[in-house]
């Protein structure tokens, strides 16, 4: 969520002399959240619609900064983050949602938080543990395993998953019948005797040993990333825990939007506008929050329909790419033909949007490096 909008917008609306300082390592290594140095002067005197931005690597650079740019925000409320890269960067962009090439997420469909258990490691069980304990497959609901590792992929097929379980990930929910199996009533009891029922999430539910459920969500996205979100197919058809995002599409774009949304989305735009509408964490993680998530820039329905042929060609080598880990050469890949082969991008302005988007990486990873 921009949490600090109404703070930004009344800076440059009441003050007449705004100045900013980014630093690119962590002031405070305890900290998560970024700090910036933030000087107003005049007040009453404003708006200035604008503010000078510097950027200096820690506290004891402070005084070598150079005299800074001015920055006019399009927005007053908008995050400082865009003040790092070209001005023209937010043309560029607004230019490809006015001509339908990109859109906000929130017009694929809806984005919300996953289950929250209370205690993933009593709720949350591998297929071994479930055999240990005896519990009926009815009790026992599959889901997308704690974490989101398993979600740098394309899709997350009943296969996958099947693997997952065999390597001992968590992908059973234990959801007691009413009444409860015999074996479920153990494991309900062991979850008193070790004061699960005691925390918060568990002891305000009418019910503690019953997570409430959310449906199977068409895709998940990743909301913790040391790279990038990624949206990913949910082929499997499983919950998703709060360690993910559901996106739930609109029916009218479900069919496309579960086959070629999770590929189109690993472009250079969606990556660049990721890191301005994200939030950058303590040791370099980029999140996103669902409200975050909703107006995030990716491949609009009418690009992907008319590439659609394109991008099912491109589909198993953009899937080789990411196993192997070469997230840049999987964009370079679909970059060529969403934006380069279809006229939407040109290539100066291509090269415009994947430097802008290397220089917050760079600079967030700078900063997650520098905390630890």
């Amino acid at each position: 969520m921009n949490y600090a909008a109404p703070v930004r917008a009344f800076l440059l609306s009441h003050f007449r002399d705004v100045q900013l300082v980014l630093f690119d390592e962590q002031v405070f290594p305890e900290a998560e959240a970024d700090v910036v140095l933030l000087l107003a002067d005049q007040y009453r005197s404003g708006p200035s619609g604008k503010m000078t931005v510097r950027r200096t690597r820690n506290a004891a650079t402070l005084a070598t900064m150079g005299p800074g740019l001015s920055w006019s925000p399009p927005d007053p409320s908008a995050k400082w983050t865009s003040s790092l890269i070209d001005p023209g960067i937010g043309a560029i962009l607004q230019q490809l949602t006015d001509l339908d090439r990109c859109c906000r997420l929130e017009a694929w469909g809806d984005t919300t938080l996953g289950m929250v258990t209370g205690n993933n490691g009593y709720f949350a069980v591998s297929p071994q543990r479930a055999k240990e304990l005896r519990l009926p497959a009815d009790e026992l609901l599959d889901i997308s395993p704690p974490g989101s590792s398993h979600l740098r992929r394309l899709s997350l097929t009943k296969a996958m998953l099947t693997r997952l379980g065999r390597e001992g990930r968590a992908i059973h929910l234990f959801y007691p019948g009413d009444p409860p199996s015999k074996a479920a009533t153990a494991y309900i009891a062991h979850g008193r005797r070790t004061g699960v029922d005691s925390a918060y999430k568990c002891r305000v539910r009418k019910l503690w040993h019953r997570v409430p459920l959310v449906p199977p969500a068409d895709l998940l996205l990743t909301c913790m990333n040391a790279d990038t979100p990624r949206i990913t197919a949910n082929e499997a058809g499983v919950r998703h825990l709060n360690s993910v995002h559901g996106v739930y599409l609109r029916e009218s774009h479900r069919e496309i939007g579960r086959e070629l949304l999770p590929l189109a989305s690993i472009n250079s735009v969606t990556l660049l506008h990721a890191e301005i509408v994200g939030r950058s964490y303590g040791g370099g993680i980029l999140k996103m929050e669902p409200k975050e998530a909703d107006g995030w820039l990716v491949p609009s329905s009418t690009l992907i329909t008319r590439q659609a042929d394109a991008l099912r060609r491109m589909k198993n080598q953009v899937a080789r790419l990411l196993d192997a880990g070469r997230l840049l050469d999987a964009v370079d890949v679909v970059d060529r033909e969403l934006f380069g082969k279809s006229g939407a991008l040109s290539g100066e302005h291509g090269a415009l949007i994947r430097g802008a988007r290397q220089i917050l990486a760079d600079r967030r990873q700078t900063r997650g490096a520098s905390g630890r």
